[in-house]
């Protein structure tokens, strides 16, 4: 597969296209967005200025063939992807409260299960949610509360900027399925501290935009990074951190339990770099922003045009963000 057809690929997968129904969201609620302090749209939680920091809100919601094909393993995420959220903010988590319809306890069990084991592991109280067990088909949402000191943003990157990916490689798929999970059998003490990077990265002022990879796969989040930002950038593949013999193609659609693309300034990247490699988590370089709003991936000396946001919107940002 050469770099256009890797691109076509992307571009037609199941992770972009659900996240390019958030542009027609967007458009059906644009009257109705916030401006000013509330402002949200876009990035991974709702930051409201709160005293000398910030609330983080945001909700997770999942596609109904993950919730029957792997009750418990959703239920997890439903924890685990929400406190990515927060900690992508540069925040840290308070509580969740859930939203699950089933059809009695022997389907809602597991994925109540799953809930648990992610709010032990992670450190987070569920304080509430709502249950409907008496419902013909099973659906899973959970919501998250936070609180960051100082923010990471999806609107803050700059051209010139290095875009960094962080990916924890210490685990395996849910085969056969496109989730990477280095998170059920890690040490639970790891996994709080690994992610404590974030905020500290935030707090010591060396990084202001980041983004947790999602289920867009590695390229997508990046692409949303961008847009955000109205900036553009060159990515290289090959340097993206990939486990051994995992084929290109399926690594850039897989979402990863511990994923992160940064936007960090030349003069910061070596201490950004520095952190994530005394956690063991694999880190690097793999490109750089630009002005035009072009995202462009390279593989070798070949290149080829993914996305223009300026033509296309992907998840269609507001204008009153940028306002």
């Amino acid at each position: 597969m050469n770099i256009e057809q890797l691109a076509g690929a992307l571009r037609e997968g199941r992770g972009f296209a659900h996240k390019r129904d958030i542009a027609d969201v967007m458009r059906r609620l644009a009257a109705n967005l916030p401006t000013g302090a509330l402002q949200g749209n876009g990035d991974d939680c709702a930051a409201i200025p709160d005293g000398d920091g910030y609330l983080l809100f945001a909700i997770e919601g999942f596609v109904d063939d993950f919730v029957q094909k792997l009750p418990w393993f959703a239920g997890y995420c439903g924890v685990m992807v929400n406190v990515s959220d927060i900690y992508a903010m540069g925040g840290r988590p308070i509580a969740v409260v859930d939203a699950l319809w089933s059809r009695g306890m022997d389907s809602a069990g597991p994925v109540l299960d799953g809930m648990a084991a992610a709010a032990q592991r992670y450190g987070v109280a569920i304080v509430g949610g709502h249950s409907n067990n008496r419902s013909e088909r099973g659906g899973l949402a959970v919501a998250i509360l936070g609180r960051a000191k100082r923010l990471l943003t999806s609107f803050d990157a700059r051209p010139g900027d290095r875009l960094l990916m962080a990916i924890d490689l210490r685990g395996a798929y849910e085969e056969p399925h496109p989730y990477w999970n280095a998170s059920t059998h890690a040490p639970a003490e790891r996994l709080r501290a690994d992610l404590e990077l974030l905020p500290a990265i935030a707090e010591a002022g060396l990084c202001d935009a980041a983004k947790d990879i999602s289920m867009a796969g590695a390229i997508g989040t990046a692409l949303m990074l961008l847009e955000a930002s109205r900036v553009g950038a060159v990515i290289d593949v090959d340097a993206i951190p990939r486990p051994d013999g995992v084929p290109l193609l399926r690594w850039l659609q897989s979402f990863p339990s511990y994923g992160f693309v940064l936007s960090v300034r030349p003069a910061q990247v070596e201490a950004v770099l520095a952190r994530f490699a005394a956690r063991e988590i694999g880190c690097a370089v793999v490109g750089e922003v630009t002005g035009p709003t072009q995202l462009r991936l390279r593989q070798g000396a070949e290149q080829a045009l993914l996305w223009d946001v300026a033509q296309q919107p992907f998840i269609g940002v507001p204008e009153a963000v940028h306002a």
